[in-house]
């Protein structure tokens, strides 16, 4: 169930984070890995919440949070991919002229979540099936936030189902709102924003804030992977 991070091309997709704020990249999981995913769903001793989005008005579906300690696979991709993207989210506030620097590895980042009372893990198992959708949203979480998350996607769309495209807005100053839909296939892997990113403007890098939701799932089901470093308020 492990990805080998170290054979993908992470000049090109650190480049390509950098100008869009979401970068998809194929084929990081094999089939067999995204089955396995899909089998812990239904295994709650795994999970601290799970969380109906109708009940709150954040779409029609479900979501769970993976509970302390968050299993092997996950620990394991925190690690490998968090050392990659630190310097980028430290290159994006340098930019930006925020007074906020990331720590360059994982285990101290967490630390600095936990000092604020962020102590819950925030990773998590998203289900969808017909008529599932989720509203534009960012997963912040509490004070102190990783500005890059991760998402896994486990189903073949068009086989297990239809609908259900990966959707991303972006703010510009004094303009509309810019919509970017990814059409992720089973294994695929999408690095993204989790707030904002900078955008070099006609004197300076101005702040895009971006959100991301999943368009209505016409049928079948659809599951996800998230992975994001920061910790939740407990």
């Amino acid at each position: 169930m492990n990805p080998d991070f170290a054979k993908l091309n992470w000049d090109s997709l650190l480049e390509n984070l950098n100008s869009s704020g979401a970068v998809l990249q194929k084929k990081v999981l094999d089939e067999a890995s995204c089955l396995d995913w899909i089998s812990l769903y239904n295994q709650s001793d795994l999970f601290r919440k799970t969380v109906v989005m109708e009940k709150y008005r954040f779409g029609f579906g479900e979501y769970k949070y993976f509970k302390n300690p968050e299993p092997e696979q996950i620990i394991k991709i925190k690690k490998e991919t968090y050392p990659r993207l630190s310097p980028l989210a430290n290159q994006w506030m340098e930019n930006l002229k925020i007074d906020k620097r990331f720590p360059l590895d994982l285990n101290t980042f967490q630390d600095l979540c936990v000092e604020k009372g962020q102590t819950q893990p925030t990773s998590l198992l998203l289900k969808y099936g017909k008529g599932g959708f989720n509203t534009l949203h960012q997963d912040l979480y509490g004070d102190i936030y990783f500005p890059i998350q991760l998402a896994f996607f486990l189903n073949e769309p068009d086989k297990d189902y239809e609908g259900g495209e990966f959707v991303l807005t972006q703010s510009k100053p004094r303009a509309q709102s810019k919509a970017i839909v990814f059409r992720p296939e089973r294994g695929d892997m999408i690095i993204f924003t989790t707030d904002f990113f900078p955008v070099k403007g006609a004197k300076d890098y101005y702040r895009s804030q971006v959100k991301h939701g999943v368009s209505e799932v016409h049928s079948g089901n659809r599951h996800t992977l998230g992975i994001i470093f920061h910790y939740a308020v407990s």
